[in-house]
């Protein structure tokens, strides 16, 4: 899933608060779909995050409320009212609820990503940011209209992906005009992807059409101009808790020139060592439909215990 907050919530987390090395590792993130999730990193000015979903998906009784999900099963609510959607998890505490627990933890860099662009769904991603000022990121439907607006109730970035990303097709106008509003530091491109005949794609449209944009040297290095991280889920393991995709990870941190998060398949804390180990301590991880909090067997709070002590190790 899809999910982050920040070393004593602040925005300038490069500056304040405890270095995992240049990449430290975050717990979990805050989304408007697939609920909390673990980033972890190793290398640059990292940290260790907590994502909690509020899912805006069709059935109304769903909407504005904290979720974790197998993103792949995600659709249009056109199709089929989202019959299709597995659902791992339903909170029944908000997403500010989850703000303040990474707030108290120290952990930064929490995603809130919402499914729709409901009223529910944005009064409670609204309410996390108001939880943890500067120290949350914020997607889902974001565009040069609205950008701006969550940055000033506090996100400290946007994560932008189908406003850029979509028809399979990459939108430069689109993400230039976003750069040249917000600028490059407070964004984040979602780049997540799925394999396609030996090579990793970026994939569209809610992770059903591949695109013309492969990861590789290349297109990392040209699209960094353009953000301040990526964020990068592994499509064909996300939400299922079946393991992480190694080799996704070990591109990543061989080949990505600014900060990136993992995430897809943590269910185990061995897994929290071997992203370590494949990303070269260059790549933070995100966990959700693991975690103890959503559902999970994995401890929320062995996690953080385990970040901390990445911090002593790397201080």
């Amino acid at each position: 899933m899809l999910d982050e907050c920040w070393t004593s919530c602040d925005p300038n987390r490069a500056q304040k608060g405890p270095k995992f090395g240049p990449n430290s590792p975050r717990l979990s993130r805050l989304s408007v779909w697939p609920p909390l999730s673990v980033p972890l990193s190793l290398s640059r000015r990292r940290r260790l995050s907590s994502v909690a979903s509020l899912a805006s998906v069709a059935p109304p009784r769903l909407k504005g409320k904290v979720k974790q999900i197998v993103g792949s099963t995600l659709r249009d609510s056109s199709e089929n009212g989202n019959s299709s959607l597995v659902t791992n998890f339903e909170s029944d505490k908000s997403a500010a609820y989850y703000a303040n627990m990474y707030k108290r933890d120290s952990l930064s860099g929490g995603h809130v990503i919402m499914l729709g662009a409901d009223p529910l769904s944005q009064v409670a991603a609204t309410e996390a940011l108001h939880a943890c000022p500067g120290g949350l990121h914020v997607g889902g439907g974001i565009n040069l209209e609205n950008a701006m607006k969550y940055l000033d109730e506090g996100a400290s970035h946007v994560i932008v992906t189908s406003y850029v990303f979509s028809d399979g097709k990459m939108n430069m106008e689109r993400l230039q005009g976003l750069v040249d509003l917000i600028g490059r530091k407070r964004l984040v491109l979602d780049l997540s992807c799925r394999k396609k005949n030996g090579k990793y794609a970026i994939v569209t449209d809610r992770w059903q059409k591949f695109s013309d944009v492969f990861l590789d040297a290349q297109s990392l290095e040209f699209l960094a101009s353009y953000a301040d991280e990526f964020l990068v889920h592994g499509v064909d393991v996300e939400g299922k808790r079946l393991g992480i995709d190694e080799e996704l990870v070990t591109l990543l941190g061989s080949l990505s020139p600014i900060p990136v998060t993992y995430a897809g398949g943590v269910s185990k804390m061995e897994d929290l060592e071997r992203i370590k180990t494949a990303g070269r301590g260059r790549v933070d991880v995100t966990v959700g439909s693991s975690l103890d909090i959503f559902g999970g067997d994995l401890s929320y709070q062995k996690v953080v215990a385990w970040h901390n002590e990445q911090i002593m190790v790397n201080i």
